[in-house]
């Protein structure tokens, strides 16, 4: 028998209290248990970014990061990022830039990015291209996806201007 352990974490603005097992990953409670599927795993190893989430506000990687490290924190899946149905400015750039195809990786771009402009609103081609190194796709060569971070945060200071 497993030992069960009850945790609290805020996702996406709603509170919920679970019980888990030790050993699950933050992916596996949110895809499995709250039904949040657009974080998607696929490494398991921390390396493609797929499963990236915000916690704290932090990019983190939910296929390895533990569920009851999450205990007490926030935690943001690319299914909190629209609000009342409104895209993100970096969402709305996404989709005007064509910077996703077969979109298995999208979700973590889009949270790796949300992360980085959240802390540089103003970022360089270089700082984009190395904030998203950890990132990887297979589909797009990564330019339009650049491309739609740098509009997206030109449309966002245009728009706090």
């Amino acid at each position: 028998m497993h030992e069960i352990i009850e945790v609290g974490l805020t996702v996406n603005g709603r509170p919920h209290e679970l019980r888990i097992e030790p050993r699950e990953t933050l992916g596996e409670v949110l895809r499995d248990r709250l039904a949040l599927t657009g974080l998607k795993v696929s490494c398991d190893s921390q390396v493609c970014g797929a499963c990236t989430v915000l916690v704290d506000g932090l990019a983190v990687s939910a296929c390895t990061y533990l569920a009851v490290d999450a205990d007490g924190r926030s935690v943001r899946t690319v299914e909190g990022l629209a609000v009342d149905g409104r895209l993100t400015p970096l969402q709305q750039a996404f989709i005007d830039h064509a910077a996703f195809q077969c979109a298995f990786c999208t979700s973590g771009m889009l949270m790796t990015a949300t992360a980085l402009l959240e802390e540089n609103p103003a970022p360089t081609r270089e700082e984009v291209v190395t904030g998203l190194e950890g990132n990887l796709c297979r589909c797009t060569g990564y330019a339009p996806i650049v491309d739609a971070v740098l509009a997206a945060a030109a449309a966002t200071a245009e728009a706090t201007a």
